[in-house]
């Protein structure tokens, strides 16, 4: 049982990751493909995150309500559908709408798949089964940028997304067929706090991304941005009543935890908004091939997978504040890097030392994200508020894009190489401040009150998804 379950979850979750950073090397030929605007591509990135993120925190109360199989395998299915109509999309506006499904898929997949691996494997194995899922995950999205190169480049944008259709296909009755339904809790489910939530996030995020295309003036831009807020704001008020909370709030008025999060949020949103626009000056303005572009992002994804792990070996000597620090400020430095180099016809090797020092820094993040947190609430509450970190991490993204992306549109643009590294250059300063704020926050991040044990390690890896990754929406 513990075997053929680990490796069902362990293919699911590899394949969903997979396709959080697969379609980026393919933005630049979607772009051409359906004449699409900045605003469009952003959507094909954001709608996937911003959908992940807000139902990553309801996905194990649905298991516990509805059956942890049950909710994995329909996660399966939507994002089986959803990988098929995405290579069916005949615009862009049927891509986006297929994306959003694909988030919400994963939303269902990713932590379900850890629950599902847990609850198979004895007490003794669960720290290797939880590392080996994680594993499956970093493995999926660092080769993304590759694969989804030499997909597009020998084949077209389509198969990117057609790839995972036979393997869902497999995958469902299998998971049907073998998996343990696991047990369930009456758990109840804060339908209207994730219905405000959603509905703010995406008024705010709305918002951001019509200003790169109507301006700030805009009706389009100010009215979605106000009645987000508006709405973010009933949500909070919503969440301090609400029987069951989907973020409580009590969490957030422990000073470290709520400054451990700000961390991850503007990390992920600095990082992950220069990463949208990088990996399209590689191939329209350094003309790389798709899958050549992939290539050379490898030192940037792959480089996490050995600092990581590092990291946690080294994290008690050195302190896991330090360690937060450490990582905003390598990621600051290799934008600035990146900010003063970037020039229409410059060579790889000044881009590359850049790219190594990012994938330290994230190395470093990723492995004490998670576990921060954790050092300001209860035992009990371990779970709860790493898939609270999880969620805002996601949230950040979907913000970093946004921005960095109206920044560039507002400095620069499509269309000669000059105006896209004038407006690139721009995003990545705004990003290097993006980055410094996050040092700031981690540098004001108390004491933990003790010091972790290796449990919450675990928890922190297990409620996070497994091994993240810089490059994940």
């Amino acid at each position: 049982m513990q075997l053929r379950t680990f490796l069902i979850a362990g293919v699911a979750s590899f394949m969903a990751a997979l396709d959080t950073l697969v379609v980026t090397t393919a933005l630049p030929t979607l772009r051409e493909q359906f004449s699409a605007s900045l605003e469009s591509m952003e959507w094909t990135v954001n709608i996937f995150t911003l959908f992940y993120a807000v139902f990553l925190l309801t996905a194990a109360a649905l298991g516990d309500r509805f059956g942890r199989k049950r909710v994995f395998v329909l996660g399966l299915v939507l994002f089986t559908g959803s990988s098929a109509a995405a290579a069916l999309a005949g615009s862009i506006g049927m891509l986006v709408l297929a994306r959003a499904v694909q988030g919400l898929g994963t939303a269902m997949i990713i932590p379900l798949a850890l629950t599902l691996v847990v609850s198979a494997a004895p007490p003794e194995r669960r720290g290797v089964a939880i590392a080996g899922l994680g594993g499956m995950v970093g493995l999926g999205i660092a080769l993304g940028p590759w694969i989804g190169g030499a997909v597009v480049q020998f084949w077209s944008w389509q198969a990117v997304f057609w790839i995972n259709v036979p393997v869902g296909a497999v995958l469902v009755p299998l998971a049907a067929l073998l998996l343990a339904e696991g047990g369930r809790a009456e758990r109840r489910l804060d339908v209207r706090g994730i219905l405000l939530m959603m509905a703010g996030l995406f008024g705010v995020v709305f918002g951001l991304i019509r200003s790169v295309t109507l301006g700030w003036s805009h009706v389009q831009v100010l009215a979605p941005l106000a009645a987000g807020a508006v709405i973010l704001v009933l949500f909070a008020w919503w969440e301090r009543v609400a029987a069951a909370p989907v973020l409580p709030p009590h969490l957030f008025r422990s000073r470290g935890f709520t400054l451990s999060n700000v961390v991850s949020t503007l990390v992920q949103g600095g990082m992950l908004g220069a990463v949208f626009l990088l990996t399209q000056f590689l191939q329209l303005v350094l003309a790389y091939e798709p899958l050549d572009a992939g290539v050379r992002t490898l030192p940037w994804t792959l480089l996490p997978a050995v600092v990581a792990p590092l990291a946690g070996i080294f994290g008690e000597r050195f302190g896991v504040r330090r360690l937060m620090l450490a990582s905003a400020v390598l990621q600051g430095a290799a934008l600035a890097w990146f900010a003063v180099v970037v020039a229409p016809a410059v060579p790889y090797s000044l881009l590359w030392p850049g790219m190594v020092v990012a994938g330290a820094g994230m190395g470093l993040f990723y492995a004490v994200a998670a576990r921060q947190p954790l050092d300001f609430v209860a035992p009990a509450e371990e779970g709860l508020a790493a898939g609270v970190n999880n969620a805002m991490r996601q949230i950040g993204i979907v913000m970093g894009v946004a921005v960095l992306a109206g920044v560039f549109a507002a400095a620069g643009g499509y269309g000669a190489a000059a105006l896209f590294v004038s407006g690139l250059r721009a995003s990545l300063w705004a990003g290097v401040a993006i980055l410094a704020v996050a040092a700031l926050a981690a540098w004001l991040v108390p004491a933990a009150a003790s010091r972790p044990d290796p449990r919450r390690e675990s928890l922190a890896t297990a409620a996070s998804g497994g091994a993240d990754h810089p490059l994940s929406p």
